[in-house]
């Protein structure tokens, strides 16, 4: 039973449909959320996601990576302001910087990342269009937990979506957005709720519940 609340640093880059999603879920003005965000980080100033905290009534900070020599400064002022703000876990939304690997093991299992695609397949950038071309009957998202080498790590959670007829990239990757808008939230609460356990580099969720087989196309 939770007794108190999971403390998350929030890291975006962007507009922050994701960050939206967890303020919405999560308050902060739920009292018995399990989670409660601490701070919204942009490495990018005048961005939407940082209004969205503001409006929420949650700290903010902006440090912007071309004020730094190289991405160890960076991720040193990073870390500083994650630490000084009191957050237990990381979470990445929309935070287009490569962290480096002294940061990624500094956090190790306290960091966390949603991808716009179902892990292993379709790591980097440009997923929906990739997966569209290669043909896949279903596309997805994934929150796992981050290591060094880019979109890899302990899956946490994953969302599938079916990849229909005449999808372009956009409208593929909208209907995988409003699925990341409810896994996030759902990784989030397993992970506040300690449900979640790392066996080597597989992470198990206690007490899940177990899906329906998904058909595409449907039988």
């Amino acid at each position: 039973m939770v007794t108190k609340p999971l403390k998350v640093a929030v890291l975006i880059s962007g507009r922050g449909s994701n960050l939206q999603a967890l303020i919405d879920h999560f308050g902060p003005v739920i009292t018995t959320s399990p989670v409660r965000i601490v701070t919204v980080i942009s490495n990018r100033p005048g961005v939407q996601g940082i209004e969205r905290a503001k409006k929420a009534g949650i700290p903010t900070a902006v440090i912007d990576h071309k004020a730094f020599p190289d991405r160890i400064a960076f991720d040193a002022s990073l870390d500083r302001a994650i630490r000084e703000a009191g957050a237990e876990l990381v979470v990445l939304a929309g935070f287009m910087r490569l962290l480096t690997e002294g940061f990624v093991a500094a956090w190790k299992n306290r960091l966390v990342n949603i991808h716009p695609a179902l892990l292993p397949s379709f790591r980097g950038t440009d997923t929906h269009r990739r997966a569209l071309k290669r043909g896949v009957k279903m596309h997805g998202a994934t929150v796992h937990f981050v290591r060094h080498e880019t979109d890899t790590g302990p899956i946490i959670a994953q969302a599938a979506v079916p990849v229909l007829m005449n999808d372009t990239p956009d409208t593929l990757g909208l209907r995988v957005l409003q699925a990341e808008h409810k896994l996030y939230p759902l990784a989030l609460r397993l992970i506040a709720e300690g449900r979640v356990t790392l066996d080597d580099e597989r992470a198990v969720v206690d007490g899940r519940a177990e899906p329906t087989v998904l058909f595409s196309p449907a039988l």
